[in-house]
């Protein structure tokens, strides 16, 4: 049955519809991700949770109008993982959008909104150039976790990568030697160790074959 479930999985950009889903998926996956406790954490657990889903549903929400890539991995018609890649076509880090800002203002407060802001400005001076991509989220729902849906989705990630004509490659900032791990076997290769925050971390770069 789990087999079948594996030939029947498909990867194909969200809809609308589905962002309330997509969100709550990656909530859960980024629950205890040590940059947003760093970020958003301030000794109260509900606090802590409230500003988690409201940076993960406006960034969503901005994403989605700014046509950035979310692509969803479906079993059937059942949402089960999501991946957020952002272009350097959407103003990142210090250049973020005014109301971007203000709506992140609103769900998480000033320091957290320039925490978010200043990791961006990171990783993105950390790119080999200004064509390139940044892995925003990726998130299998905890009960499809270990199953090899995450490898799946990271090959749909690349793919889409390929076939994008003007960008050199996707990054992604991971902070767990697993993660690191995972990215590295599907061909992710490490650009920089990076600290942002109080969080250390590697920059790891998929270079795209348009770039090759």
């Amino acid at each position: 049955m789990e087999q079948q479930a594996m030939e029947e999985c498909r990867a194909v950009y969200l809809t609308a519809e589905d962002l309330r889903i997509a969100a709550s998926i990656i909530y859960n996956a980024y629950h205890d991700d040590p940059f947003f406790i760093d970020t958003l954490f301030s000794g109260d657990q509900a606090q802590y949770e409230q500003k988690l889903r409201g940076a993960i549903r406006e960034e969503l929400n901005e994403l989605w109008q700014q046509e950035q890539a979310l692509i969803g991995m479906f079993v059937g018609e059942r949402l089960i993982g999501v991946a957020c890649i952002v272009t350097q076509q959407l103003p990142l880090g210090e250049a973020r959008f005014w109301h971007w800002r203000l709506k992140m203002l609103f769900s998480t407060g000033w320091y957290s909104t320039q925490a978010l802001m200043n990791k961006e400005t990171q990783i993105i001076e950390s790119l080999p150039s200004s064509q390139c991509g940044v892995l925003q989220f990726i998130a299998i729902a905890n009960v499809e976790q270990g199953k090899g849906y995450g490898s799946k989705l990271i090959n749909a990630v690349l793919s889409w990568c390929d076939e994008q004509p003007h960008l050199d490659g996707i990054g992604v900032f991971a902070n767990h030697q697993q993660h690191i791990e995972l990215f590295s076997s599907h061909h992710f290769e490490k650009i920089e160790s990076l600290a942002i925050g109080k969080v250390d971390g590697e920059l790891l770069f998929y270079k795209g074959a348009s770039s090759e």
